[in-house]
This record gives structure tokens, sequence and C-alpha cells, in this order.
């Protein structure tokens, strides 16, 4: 089975723009789940430029929902992440001043500090994931400093489908990734930058058992609504 995790940060977005509560992040969160997707990510920011504490909390309590909560490898956020309890805690690098997530941790600079991290969130039956680039070094070292999970940033690949340029390159290191990560026992999950077509392309790698999507979906979302775009990817997750 291929699972569905449905960022809503950009709902946050929209809001914050306003300053107000609306669209409210906690009732997308149980709509995303409710028209068919498995999970929902939220990124806690050390800025709160888009999900915020208060919405964090109350996305946690709903109980019925696996919540994947990604957080910076810091101690703020792994005394938030020890509290709420999510399902999975994917750590993620942070720049204050980029847009998005531009790519993978570097695992090699900050191997100790984030393996600390992992232990007591595995003390906590909290499962782990690490956002990386496709490289089989960091695979490596993922699986070494205790990670369950790792998430293959797939930004690269994404930009170039967009751009109808040559992807195999960058499709076949994400394949040799996932195939090696999966030999490790490791789960493979996959994001950044999706859509319809990069989707539909990376489905092919059989090891990836989950997709992340956010920006898309919830872009996509204006013009055609929530339902029918979560449906959508649902229907290219499914097809054989």
């Amino acid at each position: 089975m291929i699972n569905l995790g449905v960022n809503i940060d950009h709902v946050a977005t929209v809001r914050n723009a306003r300053g107000e509560n609306h669209p409210n992040p906690y009732i997308i969160a149980k709509q995303v789940i409710k028209y068919g997707a498995n999970s929902i990510t939220v990124h806690l920011r050390e800025d709160r430029r888009q999900i915020n504490d208060n919405d964090l909390k109350v996305i946690s309590s709903i109980k019925k929902i696996p919540l994947n909560l990604e957080i910076a490898a810091n101690s703020e956020m792994l005394r938030i992440a020890l509290y709420y309890k999510p399902t999975y805690v994917c750590l993620v690098p942070e720049k204050r001043n980029e847009i998005t997530t531009e790519g993978g941790l570097n695992l090699k600079r900050n191997k100790n500090k984030i393996k600390n991290v992992i232990k007591k969130l595995n003390h906590s039956n909290i499962r782990t994931s690490l956002f990386v680039n496709p490289s089989i070094k960091d695979i490596k070292l993922a699986s070494e400093i205790g990670a369950n999970c790792v998430e293959i940033h797939t930004g690269k690949i994404s930009n170039l489908v967009k751009k109808n340029k040559k992807y195999i390159n960058e499709f076949i290191k994400i394949k040799n990734c996932a195939i090696y990560a999966k030999n490790l026992n490791l789960e493979v999950h996959a994001g950044h930058g999706l859509d319809y077509k990069t989707t539909s392309i990376l489905k092919k790698i059989t090891q990836i058992t989950e997709y992340n999507i956010g920006h898309f979906i919830i872009g996509e979302s204006i013009n055609y609504g929530l339902k029918n775009v979560i449906k959508k990817f649902i229907k290219i997750l499914k097809k054989k």
C-alpha cells in the first residue's frame, strides 16, 4: 500500500496573510483525512511563519489523525515533540531566510546532534524520519544513527519534470537510494515539489511507501477543490 500524506502548512500561509483564523488548518486537517489521505504533515518552524503552536495543539488533539511533525533538530522543538507525541517526527534542515526547505539534512556535520534527538524520540515511541538528499552516504548515516525512516528530497527531479528536461539520472539516483534504504530496513518516503506528473513517475519505485505533498495540493485545490485533488492523487498512487 502506498500512502498519501498532505502537508497543510500553506493553509496557514493563507490564513496568516490576514492575521485572522480563516482558513483554519484544524478544519482542513479533518477534511484531508475524510477525503482519503493517510496522514497530515505540519512543519512547526522556529519563526512560526506558517503553523503555530496552537495549530499543533488542536491538530494533535484529533486522535484519529496520523500526524507527521516536521521540526528542526534543536532542544526547543524536541521538547515540543516529546510533549505532543505525534505519530512521526521528521527532522528537517531549517534556515530563517529560506522560502521553503532547500535540501536534505547535513548528516555528516550534525551526526551526533541528530543521533541524540533520534534516541530521545525513539525512547518515547515516536517514529523518526530524516529528510535527506538522494545520497547513498546519507541513507547509510541515517541507518547508523537510528532513524526508522528516510524521506527523500525530490525537489530536483520535480523541477526537471516541470521544465520538461531530462530527469532519468535523478530518477535512477532516487531509485538506488530507495532500494538501498529498504535493504537497511528503513521505511522510504518521498517529498518536496511533487505534482501529478512527478508523483506518477516516482510511483514506479516500489520501495517508496509514502508521498508527502503540500504546496501543490493546496494550490491546486483553489482551482479544483480539496476533495477532487486528493482523490486524483489517490487514483495515481493506486494505479497499477
